[in-house]
């Protein structure tokens, strides 16, 4: 029999799922777009924890941050894809013994499965004290500060764009407070109108703000990314 090499009938067939008797339309409609989507695919096939590892791949690949010897803070690391990234990345075990040795840090307010080359901690960012415990592990200041974290949704599109935008902006006074001169700051943001003065900010203690949209975003997130690269301790 002649082997088909068309390419018909050998198309991916989508993932159908039926509403299940208590569950919430929008929550099938998640599921059914969880289970087709091929960044979630790929980060099964490549064990990564979540499909958030490709954006900050994507990113890195476009930026070059997360470099040999790096020292990096990633805040609200949970589940760990981004850290999965950072590791070999930045040298963090060791495993490139003519390049220099990174350290990673991860926090986030629950625990989190262990990663081997990260240092993963219990903490919440915003506690007083969280800048000098961070900077004592680190054993110095950060070249690097990350932060794919996003608030609790409220189904108010307009409130949690305030939402997140307020925590990227704690985000970034942490990272004023830990980054060593030159260092980066990554931070997830919405678009929504509300973020003139988080660019603002963080146009006055860094070199370069760029605004990025990487290509694991989904295409109906109103998702992008701040990448503040060249930080100054002093203001302008």
């Amino acid at each position: 029999m002649a082997k088909n090499t068309s390419g018909r009938g050998q198309r991916d067939l989508k993932v159908k799922v039926k509403t299940a008797r208590g569950r919430r339309l929008s929550s099938t409609l998640w599921l059914e777009r969880q289970l087709n989507d091929p960044y979630v695919q790929r980060a099964r096939k490549e064990g990564y924890r979540g499909r958030a590892a490709f954006k900050i791949l994507e990113l890195d690949d476009k930026y070059h941050f997360l470099k040999p010897g790096a020292r990096v803070v990633d805040l609200g690391c949970a589940p760990g894809g981004w850290c999965q990234i950072a590791v070999p990345r930045i040298n963090a075990l060791g495993e490139k013994p003519s390049k220099p040795q990174g350290r990673l840090i991860g926090i986030d307010l629950q625990e989190v499965e262990p990663i081997a080359g990260a240092e993963l901690h219990q903490l919440d960012f915003l506690d007083e004290d969280a800048d000098d415990k961070v900077k004592a592990w680190l054993g110095g200041q950060a070249d690097v500060v990350m932060s794919d974290m996003a608030a609790a949704s409220s189904g108010h599109k307009q409130t949690d764009h305030l939402r997140i935008i307020s925590l990227c902006e704690a985000a970034a006074y942490f990272a004023f407070d830990v980054l060593a001169e030159g260092g980066t700051f990554v931070a997830k943001v919405l678009a929504g109108g509300a973020e003139g003065e988080l660019q603002k900010l963080l146009k006055q203690r860094f070199t370069k703000v760029a605004n990025v949209k990487p290509g694991a975003s989904r295409a109906d997130s109103s998702e992008k990314f701040v990448v503040a690269t060249g930080f100054r301790s002093a203001a302008d």
